[in-house]
């Protein structure tokens, strides 16, 4: 069987998304279409062919340029000629759907989060799901990756077929395996992701800023790339001994055995976040924010607190709060999260959903 996967970023199926594509390639023949990155290579050493989409912009709005793009996706697939599509990101979803639906190929559309078009509301987001209504109207299934986001787009017609919630991305018990918690003098916090607005980074800065004045033991790490607007205000914290700025980085795991706590104080359209299912397998706590993409996976009060979205005087009071507990206690909230990502989020349960969609098309 000719397999195609298109997405926006080679990197997102890389790291979340590569035992699905190994699994594919062992008796089919798998085709991915993304940006050229560094990536590309490692996903090509597992069988799989690259085919260079240099159209695609992520956050692009210009009409000639998205209509390149929709053509570009239907030489594409005419070229390839699959038995079946799968779709990431706004972009592929709703133009790889259109060619797909035009050319009555099987497709099946993952919605890894509406975006910010979508949940801003306005203008752009009536012309957001306008096009997922063409992209998506003829999908063989669509795949969401929490309750609230297909309550949405199914509450506006947007899907009409087949649908499943998966457990985001899932992660890879082996890969972010249990580690001992941390028993030195210091307590390690950790922000990892895109430093932007969305994401809490202000929240998680003014917690360090009081935090750490207060309490001399505490380390507020960050990972990740930054957007433009912080490049200066990173730069001069990580200088003044406010946070630890570790850049980008490639392996987390040893950053998640280093942590006390994951915190993502995050407000952005999650689909499911990968940070905190990591974070939970390697057995740390979490604090997050009590949001669609972040409830799925902590539990409040045990394997981690809630606080409040754009909210920096809750988000000290949980620090406050986890801070005042034991070493055992939370040890114990780590290995609750553990638990909890062994049996709702292992990636094998991802790898049979897809596996049962390719064998549906010889049933």
């Amino acid at each position: 069987m000719r397999i195609l996967v298109l997405s926006n970023i080679g990197s997102g199926l890389y790291k979340f998304r590569r035992e699905v594509l190994a699994e594919m390639a062992k008796e089919n023949e798998v085709f991915f279409c993304v940006p050229s990155d560094e990536y590309i290579s490692l996903l090509t050493d597992m069988g799989c062919q690259f085919i260079d989409n240099p159209l695609l912009e992520r956050h692009g709005v210009n009409p000639l340029k998205e209509l390149k793009l929709l053509f570009f996706y239907r030489r594409v697939i005419k070229k390839v000629e699959p038995d079946i599509v799968f779709t990431y990101t706004i972009k592929p979803n709703v133009y790889g759907g259109m060619v797909c639906a035009g050319l009555g190929i099987p497709y099946v559309a993952n919605i890894t989060g509406l975006g910010t078009a979508v949940e801003n509301g306005g203008a752009l987001q009536a012309l957001s799901l306008f096009l997922y209504r063409m992209g998506l109207r003829k999908a063989r299934s669509v795949f969401f990756q929490n309750e609230e986001n297909r309550d949405f787009m199914i509450g506006r017609g947007i899907v009409k077929g087949d649908y499943d919630v998966i457990p985001g991305s899932g992660v890879n018990l082996d890969q972010f395996r249990l580690h001992p918690y941390p028993d030195g003098d210091t307590v390690d916090f950790l922000f990892a992701g895109r430093i932007m607005k969305e994401k809490g980074i202000d929240q998680y800065i003014d917690a360090a800023k009081e935090i750490r004045d207060k309490h001399h033991e505490t380390r507020f790490h960050i990972c990740g790339s930054y957007e433009e607007d912080y490049h200066d205000t990173i730069r001069k914290l990580n200088d003044d001994g406010t946070v630890i700025y570790h850049g980008v980085v490639d392996d987390m795991v040893p950053f998640y055995t280093m942590a006390s706590c994951v915190v993502l104080p995050t407000y952005y359209p999650e689909g499911l976040n990968n940070v905190l299912l990591e974070g939970a397998a390697t057995g740390r706590p979490l604090i997050t924010t009590n949001r669609p993409g972040c409830r799925e996976v902590v539990d409040d009060g045990i394997n981690g607190f809630f606080a409040e979205r754009q909210n920096s005087r809750d988000l000290i009071e949980k620090v406050e709060a986890f801070l005042a507990l034991s070493r055992e206690e939370r040890e114990k909230m780590g290995l609750a999260g553990r638990r909890k990502v062994e049996e709702h989020f292992d990636r094998r349960i991802i790898i049979g959903k897809y596996m049962d969609v390719i064998g549906s098309l010889n049933r």
